[in-house]
């Protein structure tokens, strides 16, 4: 096995499942572009018993046609086109008992959610073929991957028939944090400050796949401006293409994400409703449902509100750069990154998705701040201001067992941050109003969570602690 870059957890379980003594059934999830098919080709170094890529788009006879042209690859015959799903997968069950010599037999459907057209008879098929004789072969591994996670997980995790409980290891592939991303960039000879790292990482979110775009020989804005605004760029499609192939009716997931990527602190269901005109039924559900658990937008919590009142945010990185930067762009700039590069747009940008940054690297601010095994729970909290009384807002709470609250203010800066007395004022009004409205008892910790740290000052103690950026690309531990 070859050397993989920030997937030892999931290299650690597919060893754990190559070990057992029983049929496995793994199936494999994560982001289009997150490296799902690289890591399986890589773990087993491209040596399968029987490997088949669905295709997009095409035709139940077409993916048939592949099919067979790949097992009379593997199995050097000439079997003639089945007829459907069923007689395929009796063609392999054959072939793999007449390969059988005793040592594991590695079987990989990539993309399988475009195999299963309406009408195909595609997943009765499977489930028969697993059920039937490939649960009962020990020695047998078959690997699952796709990245339409709804279609697995309405399929695998919340299937009532015939695949009911049937997986045997599921790994969910998450984009890289900034650690893997720095390891990642230097394993090609990037080697840039940690600070570009993290603008990177606004952008692109730790995707491999992006990343892997970036040159060397590039600095970061002329990478950027190459990548997404030059004519005819790498990624000047990549919208379109990442939310058509995922998502049936795309149309209506965009208008989704869309409406979120105008709204900092996210929107409830009803404010969903009420912006994108999108009836809130079953369907709504369902989009939302399948846009979480593809990683593109995130529940976010509120303090002391009820979990019907959370709100969604947009947490994909690149969808969000897209409708800031890109929609409207157009072409017209091809070197719009490095042009905006002290535009006041671009700094609030900086400053917002920061935010997010923090929130992706929960694990690691714990770490920084020395309680990983205290049990806690993130959320954000706002007030908004009424009758001369002052609101305020918290994007990040971080509510302790142990009876602290870190209150986390985030600011993104080129130098040491420097707290005036507006930010005094701020500050100690957000604790005032936050314990007042919410009536805790818990001990407030104020914690400032900067690129550089704090700048020593009048108005400096009253922060608690400090984390810099360079405590977020810490490796995590759990």
């Amino acid at each position: 096995m070859r050397y993989i870059i920030g997937r030892e957890r999931e290299v650690n379980r597919l060893n754990r499942a190559m070990a057992e003594n029983e049929a496995q059934l793994i199936i494999v999830y994560g982001r289009r572009r997150v490296g799902k098919t690289y890591l399986i080709n890589e773990y087993y170094e491209n040596r399968f018993d029987f490997k088949f890529t669905g295709s997009y788009n095409r035709s139940t006879k077409e993916q048939l046609s592949l099919f067979t042209l790949e097992l009379n690859r593997y199995a050097q015959t000439e079997h003639s086109v089945p007829k459907g799903w069923t007689e395929a997968f009796m063609l392999l069950r054959d072939y793999l008992e007449s390969a059988d010599v005793g040592d594991k037999q590695v079987v990989f459907f990539d993309e399988m959610p475009w195999m299963d057209r309406q009408k195909s008879g595609f997943l009765p098929a499977f489930e028969w073929f697993w059920n039937s004789w490939g649960s009962a072969r020990k020695n047998l591994v078959f690997i699952v991957c796709g990245s339409s996670t709804s279609w697995l997980v309405d399929n695998f995790d919340k299937n009532k028939g015939g695949l009911f409980n049937r997986k045997t290891c599921r790994l969910y592939l998450e984009p890289f944090n900034l650690h893997q991303t720095e390891e990642y960039l230097e394993s090609r000879d990037i080697f840039w400050s940690r600070y570009d790292i993290a603008i990177c990482y606004m952008i692109m979110g730790g995707i491999p796949y992006y990343l892997r775009l970036l040159d060397k020989e590039l600095s970061l804005n002329e990478n950027i401006d190459d990548i997404f605004f030059g004519r005819r760029a790498e990624l000047w499609d990549e919208f379109d293409q990442l939310y058509r192939t995922l998502f049936k009716n795309s149309d209506q997931y965009i208008k989704v994400v869309e409406a979120l990527s105008k709204k900092r602190k996210g929107l409830t269901r009803t404010e969903i409703v009420s912006t994108t005109k999108i009836p809130s039924n079953g369907a709504l559900t369902k989009m939302l449902a399948d846009l979480t658990g593809s990683g593109f937008v995130r529940i976010n919590e509120t303090f002391g509100h009820k979990k019907r009142e959370s709100t969604y945010q947009l947490s994909d990185y690149f969808t969000a750069f897209y409708f800031r930067f890109m929609k409207d762009n157009g072409g017209k700039d091809e070197h719009l990154w490095s042009h905006m590069n002290d535009n006041p747009s671009r700094l609030a940008w900086e400053g917002l998705t920061f935010e997010q940054v923090c929130k992706d690297h929960i694990a690691q601010i714990k770490q920084s701040l020395g309680i990983s095994g205290v049990l806690t729970e993130t959320s954000s909290w706002y007030k908004q201001g009424d009758g001369g009384n002052p609101g305020a807002q918290i994007d990040l709470l971080i509510d302790r067992r142990d009876g602290v609250i870190n209150l986390c203010e985030i600011k993104f800066s080129t130098s040491p941050y420097e707290i005036n007395k507006r930010d005094d004022v701020s500050l100690k009004n957000k604790v005032a109003v936050f314990r007042d409205t919410t009536g805790t008892n818990k001990t407030i910790q104020v914690t400032m969570i900067t690129t550089y740290g704090i700048q020593k000052s009048k108005y400096s103690n009253y922060v608690g602690t400090t984390i810099v950026l360079d405590d977020l690309f810490e490796r995590r531990y759990e």
